[in-house]
């Protein structure tokens, strides 16, 4: 059985690229750069940016490890990669 390869790999890239972007946001932008601008809101009586840079990252994390995964479990099946 033939497989596209070519367009499997730019179909992980491509996820990848989402993921990392993501994650840069989250941990970089909202815990750091965004911050000042983050602390005008409260969550649980905490400002925002605060809240992002010491658990609300976290969260974002985990939860993007199982969109990650689900994800790739969906591309596996449509290039006909996957595990049975």
């Amino acid at each position: 059985m033939q497989h596209d390869s070519a367009g499997y790999w730019k179909a992980t890239l491509s996820l990848l690229f989402k993921v990392l972007v993501i994650w840069f946001l989250v941990s970089f932008g909202a815990g750091i750069l965004f911050a000042d601008l983050l602390n005008g809101i409260h969550l649980g009586g905490y400002p925002l940016g605060f809240w992002f840079a010491q658990q609300g990252s976290i969260y974002v994390f985990i939860a993007l490890i199982f969109w990650y995964a689900k994800k790739m479990g969906d591309l596996d099946r449509e290039f006909d990669v996957h595990e049975d």
